[in-house]
């Protein structure tokens, strides 16, 4: 069985792809320098090219849209440019490949995950432009399952919580150091693993640490 993703390159989509390789599915990542399929996903003319051509020689029972970046900052202070690129990789690359991959996912009945955000759910700070492509993604993954239930294609949001990973590495801060204060990616591969293997339909879950915690880094 096949699966076709963006983020398997680190931190969550890199545990989720060791896990779905553990459990003997073919794991096809989507990256610019390392992956099975080499494009940018902001480079949506390329993508849909390669993708189509992938799915031509291959079935698809997985889509797992995991690529994601992210500014916190004032919106007036964002430029254009960094608007366009939040704006392609969160939210447009995803909607492009799910409208890309459906026709195999429904001759599988098959299964999208869309890795959204805690922020998807709330209302935060300096993060509007990054809330409004996360609540954006998973909207759309709970209005695209109303339209492919009858087809039997599962669609499942997954909000996480601050997980410890290369996304905070140019940010001005990060999860707390204190372990049930921050989620590992491993807890994220291992509720898709669950997800998966279960016959319901979980369309939408939220993953929290025991406690919340957060450091802000010196000099940023």
């Amino acid at each position: 069985m096949n699966v076709l993703m963006s983020g398997g390159r680190s931190g969550i989509g890199k545990a989720m792809r060791t896990t779905l390789v553990d459990m003997g599915y073919s794991v096809y990542n989507i990256s610019r320098s390392e992956g099975e399929i080499l494009c940018d996903l902001s480079d949506t003319k390329t993508l849909e090219r390669e993708v189509k051509q992938w799915l031509q020689t291959h079935e698809l029972h997985v889509l797992l849209n995991c690529a994601g970046v992210g500014v916190f900052q004032p919106h007036e202070t964002l430029s254009s440019a960094t608007i366009q690129n939040i704006l392609h990789v969160n939210l447009l690359a995803p909607i492009l490949l799910t409208n890309l991959c459906l026709k195999s996912l429904k001759a599988t009945k098959g299964h999208i995950f869309n890795v959204s955000s805690i922020e998807a759910t709330r209302h935060a700070k300096y993060s509007a432009l990054y809330t409004a492509t996360k609540s954006g993604l998973r909207d759309f993954g709970l209005s695209l399952f109303e339209e492919v239930r009858k087809d039997e294609v599962k669609v499942t949001s997954l909000n996480p919580d601050m997980t410890k990973t290369p996304f905070f590495d140019t940010l001005h801060f990060a999860p707390s150091s204190k372990e049930n204060e921050y989620l590992v990616p491993q807890t994220l591969a291992n509720t898709m693993r669950f997800i998966l293997e279960n016959e319901a339909v979980i369309t939408d879950i939220t993953i929290r640490s025991p406690k919340f915690g957060i450091q802000k880094k010196q000099g940023k």
